[in-house]
């Protein structure tokens, strides 16, 4: 099902029924928005739905009738455009030149103090102790 825009008629002469309606209309699944237009008493649903199903729990409230139904094309997606990045060569005689130097970049995240990060918890001290 394609989604479709569907104007009503309400008869509403009542704030009471005027949230009434509001409420069965936005509680019907596949709706995606709803505008009511207190002068006219025209209700604008948008979305999935199966409009004379909407209009059988609507006269249930107030009078209602379809005023019309059309069918509303999805927005085209552009694609963004992306700038452009600049190519960088890297020289493979200058870069491997001296491949045992040392390099802070590579090392500066894996940095480990001696002795580790663990802990020793001994609950009864005892004459044996192990580190």
């Amino acid at each position: 099902m394609t989604a479709q825009k569907s104007v009503l008629q309400l008869s509403v002469h009542e704030e009471r029924i005027r949230k009434k309606a509001w409420k069965t209309v936005s509680k019907c699944s596949g709706v995606t928005s709803v505008a009511m237009d207190d002068k006219t008493g025209k209700m604008t649903v948008v979305g999935e739905v199966d409009v004379p199903k909407l209009v059988k729990k609507l006269r249930k409230i107030c009078t209602a009738d379809i005023v019309s139904v059309e069918v509303v094309k999805p927005p085209e997606k552009k694609e963004p455009e992306k700038p452009k990045q600049p190519e960088v060569i890297v020289n493979p005689l200058a870069y491997w030149s001296n491949q045992y130097q040392y390099h802070p970049a590579i090392y500066a995240s894996s940095y480990c103090p001696p002795g580790g990060y663990s802990r020793v918890v001994v609950e009864e001290p005892g004459p044996c102790v192990i580190l």
